[in-house]
């Protein structure tokens, strides 16, 4: 029995020769590849040859009777249109990440990251807008559960949320945190009282405005156990039922920050008054995820990079 030889490297020499007999295999003979590869047929003949020599196969029989594979060529066959293919597929995809950055890209921000100074989305997009001219940048503003959606199917390539519930369909980059504390408003009847002495269980007899979707704002919610009697669907909507003087309610300390500077709302002075928010950059799962989607969340991550 004679012991048959693996191919041990594939090298260009290999690869060549395998492409040949792959002609010749689907021209159905030599004499029909000879205008295939436009090569003549006794050069055909040797490469053939040459090539079961390295793998020590005969690959086919040729003569008189026709060409037909053996089944030793048919499994070399085989594997060589897996082998060309991946490699052409690898070919594809480098010559795809040289290529330009282009289409559009669809990012949705959760209310008032602007104003957060630990938010640096501003510088990412500036790098990204260097990285990617040719692409045009469309910017939503809204809730953490309507950019969820959006994320997932399709609408949104990108998000911006608080890190809450996580779903097994999105993928998540920690980006970003953000200080939440309680406050009242100018008219409140805890504004410019000592709220050292404040304990929950006064705090719980007033009023206090909350966001009407899941999120970190509505786990404090619970958690406090808080009198909500008034439900907003943004940030800048409890700012307003807080202003009123009617409600108590929570706000990033950056965005209440031109409030306070101005004497219209007052932080509540409790130690517990308060949670922290972890902001996230959210994509959906995919086999080929958007080359686009993929270079700004590189630029998010890169800019929320701890300095120092």
């Amino acid at each position: 029995m004679v012991k048959k030889a693996l191919l041990g490297q594939v090298g260009d020499t290999e690869l060549r020769l395998l492409r040949i007999f792959r002609s010749v295999v689907e021209c159905g003979g030599l004499a029909a590849a000879e205008l295939e590869l436009n090569i003549g047929r006794s050069t055909i003949s040797r490469h053939l040859k040459d090539l079961e020599a390295r793998l020590d196969l005969v690959l086919c029989r040729r003569g008189r009777a026709g060409f037909a594979l053996t089944a030793d060529g048919q499994r070399v066959y085989d594997g060589a249109l897996r082998l060309l293919g991946a490699l052409d597929a690898f070919r594809e995809d480098v010559r795809d990440m040289h290529a330009e950055l282009v289409g559009e890209l669809h990012v949705g921000l959760f209310d008032k990251t602007v104003t957060n100074p630990q938010a640096r989305i501003g510088q990412a997009i500036r790098a990204f807008r260097r990285r990617a001219p040719a692409v045009s940048l469309a910017l939503t503003v809204s809730t953490l559960s309507e950019i969820e959606a959006a994320v997932m199917d399709g609408r949104l390539q990108v998000g911006v949320v608080p890190d809450h519930r996580r779903s097994d369909s999105l993928r998540y980059e920690r980006l970003f945190g953000e200080h939440m504390y309680l406050y009242c408003g100018r008219q409140h009847p805890l504004f410019g009282v000592d709220h050292a002495t404040l304990d929950w269980r006064e705090l719980q007899d007033y009023d206090y405005a909350g966001l009407t979707f899941h999120s970190p704002n509505m786990d404090a919610t619970h958690r406090f156990q808080l009198r909500r009697r008034a439900v907003a669907s943004d940030q800048e909507a409890i700012a307003t039922l807080i202003l009123s003087g009617c409600y108590l309610g929570f706000l990033p300390d950056h965005y209440a920050a031109t409030f306070e500077q101005h004497g219209l709302i007052q932080r509540i002075a409790h130690p517990e008054c308060r949670y922290e928010v972890h902001f996230v950059a959210i994509r959906r799962r995919a086999a080929q995820p958007s080359r686009v989607a993929e270079a700004f969340m590189a630029e998010l991550c890169a800019a929320h990079e701890p300095t120092g």
